[in-house]
Formats: C-alpha cells, structure tokens, sequence
C-alpha cells in the first residue's frame, strides 16, 4: 500500500513480542536507512553483516579511514530499537498461533458488538461491514453526549467488578501538551476530542471466552440499569 509499512507489537496486540515492532519496505535504499537508524544511527547497515554473523572479511570496514571502524561510526541520529532472541522467540511463537489468536479474539469481538447494541443510545462501539473484517485489537466504547452519567462513573463501577479499561487514544494536537507547539487549540478536531473526552476500551484477548464477554456485558447492563 506504500513505500513502508509499520507493525506494532506490543503485549496487547493480536501478535507480540512483548514489546517494539516492525517496519516493512521493499526499498532498498529505505531499508538500509532504518537499519542505521534502528542501530543508533550506525554507518554498519548492511542486510547481513559479515562480521558480526561470520567474523568474515568486511570490503566496508575501514572505508571512513583507516583508524575508523564502520561499526563504530554514527552517521545520523538514531534509536535503541534492535530486537533481542528472547522478543524474536516470542514472536515466532505468536506466528505459529497466529490463525488461533485471530479466530478467538475476532469471536470475542463480533459477539460483544452484536449485543452492544441493546445498550443504545446512551453507549456505542464500531459496527461491522458486510464487506470487512476487522483487526480485533480491543472493544472501542464511546459514552453519548445523552447520557447520564460520565466516562469516570462507568470506568470506576468495571473496575469495581474485575473488568479492566483503557481510555481511548485523546486528539494528539490538542489534548496531548507534547504536540501544543503544533499551534493547535481546542475545538479544532472536535470528534477526536469528543472520543478523548469520552471513549473506553475493553481487551477481547485470545484468553477470555464466552463467560467472561458475558461477565462484560451484564456489568455494563447492571451500570445501566443503576445510573439511567
């Protein structure tokens, strides 16, 4: 779909590796740039490096000097974003069980939206197309402006009851002060801060099932039936 795609695999998502991620790209020249920059910025990018895999003969090795060995020299500003075994281990695992973890977690997902909507117009969440199908990463929920009650009312009764929550992500520009020299104010994206202001979300893990979507569903219903 572009020059380079991104894969986040945090604990949370459908494949892990506990933490960090991947970035794809079939350009080559692209490629050898996030290589330097996931290495601190290293000049030693290349695809597999003769020295560090085979203690072979590098041509690159001295080509900034004599006395200046490649892998020593930091040609950009770069990050500390190289995978170890034991996240690589994890990941692989997830692989394999990948066809299982989506079956499960889509199941959680598809049967608690179906039965969100008796929970209409007071709470929503997405709804599925006739012609998708979606990533199941968690349960987005959204309070409505006609409800009567507020974000940490119903935060609080779930949390009471065992059931752990997420706020949903807040408008970047404008309610998170790391983006305010981005020159934003305020009722500039106001769906996004609507969502800030009053959005959830709830995990639909491959480790819950049945019972517990259940479990999810009648506390929400019990919520209801006490504050509306």
């Amino acid at each position: 779909m572009g020059d380079v795609g991104a894969f986040s695999l945090y604990i949370a998502h459908i494949i892990t590796t506990v933490e960090g991620g991947i970035i794809v790209t079939d350009n080559a020249d692209f490629a050898e740039i996030l290589r330097s920059l996931r290495g601190h910025g290293r000049a030693c990018k290349c695809e597999s490096c003769v020295l560090n895999l085979a203690s072979a003969y590098c041509a690159k090795r001295f080509q900034y000097g004599d006395n200046a060995d490649i892998r020593f020299i930091f040609e950009r500003i770069g990050f500390s974003a190289k995978m170890n075994e034991l996240e690589a281990a994890i990941g692989i695992g997830n692989l394999d069980m990948y066809d299982d973890i989506l079956k499960k977690r889509r199941d959680n997902l598809y049967y608690l939206i179906e039965n969100f909507k008796k929970f209409s117009p007071y709470l929503v969440t997405i709804r599925k197309e006739p012609y998708e199908e979606i990533g199941p990463h968690a349960l987005p929920i959204i309070i409505q402006e006609q409800a009567p009650f507020n974000r940490t009312r119903l935060v609080n009764f779930m949390e009471k009851k065992g059931i752990d929550t997420r706020n949903l992500f807040s408008s970047m520009p404008t309610q998170c002060p790391g983006y305010s020299f981005l020159g934003h104010k305020i009722g500039d994206f106001p769906n996004a801060e609507y969502v800030g202001e009053n959005g959830i979300h709830i995990g639909v893990h491959q480790d819950i099932g049945r019972e517990e979507c259940d479990y999810i569903l009648n506390t929400v219903e019990t919520f209801l039936s006490e504050h509306s």
